[in-house]
C-alpha cells in the first residue's frame, strides 16, 4: 500500500504545481537567511580568533553557507520544473531527471538537520577552543614589542571591556601568569629581584590585574594592583569588593555569547529543515501524480500521487535487497576477474 496517498484532478495539480512553486522561491530565501547567519557567524568568530586555539568553530559557520548555497541552487531548479509542470511539454524533458534530482534533495536534507543538530553540540568544543585560545593568549598579553604578538595586549584589553569579564576562568587568573612586560620593571628594585626571586620560573607575578578587568560601576576608583591585601587600602576588603573588578571569566562570557548565537542560527536552521521537507513532499506528489495519468493526451483526466509506492517497512526491505544484490554483483565481478587473471598461463618458448 502506497504510503500518502492522494487523488488528483487536473485544477488540483495545477495548484500543487503553483503553491510549490511559490515555496520554493520562499525556500530560495530562506537558503539566502542561512548563508547570511553562516556569513555573520563566520565574521563574529574572526574577530576573535586570536583568543581562539583552532579552526575547529568555523565547520559551523562554513556548513552553515554552504547549506544556504545549496538551498538556492535546488530550490530555484525545483522552482523552474514546478513552473514548467503546467505545460505537459515543458515537463517531459524533466521526467528522467526528477527521480535523481528528488535522491539528492532527500540528501540534502539530510545535511541540513545534520547541521542544525551541530549547530546545538557545539558548546563542547567551542568551550575548549576558548579555554586554550585565551590561556595563550593571556601568556602573550605583555609581548607588545614581538611581531605577531603586537596587537594581543589590545584584543584582551577590548574583550574584557566589551564582555565586562577579566581572565579565562576569574580575575584571579592573572595572578599566576607574568602580564607586565620586562621592559617597564626596575630590576634595580628590591621588590622586583625578591619576586623574580621567589618565583621557581624567575616570572614576575603580583595579585594584579589589567585595568580592562575595572568594574566602571564601582563606586571607588578601582584597585587593580594588590588586589588581595586588605590593609594596603582603606576600607576594603576583595572578598566583599563585588564591584571592585569584573568577576565572571572570559572564557564563560564568550561561550554564553556564541553558544546562544549558535542555538539561534540552529533553530532557525530547523525551521528552514522542515519548510525544505514539505516541499520535497510535495515535489513528489506532484511528480508522481503527473507520471500515473493513465491518458497523456487527456491532461483533465484523474491521477493518483504518492510519496513513498509501498508502506516504509517494504520500502526498507526493498532498500536491503537492491544493496544486498548490489554487494553479490560486486563480489561476482571480483571473482570473475580472479579467475580470468589465475586461467592466464604463462607462455614457454624453447630455443633451439
Amino acid at each position: 500500500m502506497a504510503l500518502l496517498k492522494v487523488k488528483f484532478n487536473q485544477k488540483k495539480r495545477v495548484k500543487l504545481a503553483q503553491g510549490l512553486w511559490l515555496m520554493n522561491w520562499f525556500s530560495v530565501f530562506a537558503g539566502i537567511l542561512v548563508f547570511s547567519m553562516g556569513l555573520f557567524l563566520k565574521i563574529e568568530l574572526r574577530k576573535r580568533s586570536e583568543v581562539m586555539d583552532n579552526s575547529e568553530s568555523h565547520f559551523v559557520p562554513n556548513s552553515l553557507i554552504l547549506m544556504g548555497i545549496l538551498s538556492c541552487a535546488f530550490n530555484g531548479f525545483a522552482g523552474k520544473i514546478c513552473y514548467d509542470s503546467l505545460d505537459p511539454a515543458k515537463f517531459a524533458k524533466w521526467k528522467p531527471l526528477l527521480k535523481p534530482y528528488l535522491a539528492l534533495c532527500f540528501v540534502f536534507n539530510i545535511l541540513i538537520f545534520f547541521v542544525a543538530l551541530i549547530c546545538f553540540l557545539m558548546r563542547g568544543s567551542l568551550d575548549s577552543t576558548l579555554a586554550h585560545g585565551l590561556k595563550n593568549g593571556m601568556k602573550f598579553y605583555r609581548d607588545t614589542d614581538t611581531p605577531g604578538r603586537c596587537f594581543m595586549k589590545k584584543t584582551i584589553d577590548m574583550l574584557q571591556i566589551e564582555f565586562k569579564c577579566c581572565g579565562n576562568n576569574g580575575y584571579k587568573d592573572w595572578f599566576e601568569i607574568q602580564w607586565i612586560s620586562n621592559r617597564y620593571l626596575d630590576f634595580s628594585s628590591k621588590e622586583v629581584k625578591d619576586r623574580i626571586k621567589s618565583n621557581v620560573d624567575g616570572r614576575y607575578l603580583v595579585d594584579g590585574v589589567p585595568f580592562s578587568c575595572c568594574n566602571p560601576s564601582s563606586p571607588r576608583p578601582c584597585i587593580q594592583y594588590q588586589v588581595t591585601n586588605n590593609s594596603a587600602h582603606y576600607s576594603y576588603d576583595y572578598q566583599t569588593e563585588e564591584l571592585n573588578l569584573w568577576r565572571r571569566g572570559c572564557r564563560e562570557a564568550l561561550l554564553s555569547y556564541y553558544s546562544g548565537m549558535m542555538s539561534s542560527m540552529g533553530a532557525v536552521t530547523l525551521l528552514v529543515w522542515l519548510f525544505e521537507m514539505s516541499v520535497m513532499v510535495g515535489l513528489r506528489l506532484l511528480h508522481t501524480s503527473l507520471e500515473s495519468i493513465s491518458n497523456p493526451e487527456d491532461p483533465e483526466c484523474e491521477s493518483e500521487g504518492w510519496v513513498l509506492e509501498n508502506n516504509l517497512k517494504d520500502t526498507f526491505k526493498s532498500a536491503l535487497e537492491n544493496l544486498k544484490k548490489l554487494g553479490k554483483f560486486n563480489q561476482v565481478q571480483a571473482e570473475g576477474a580472479e579467475g580470468e587473471e589465475g586461467g592466464k598461463t604463462p607462455a614457454i618458448t624453447t630455443v633451439s
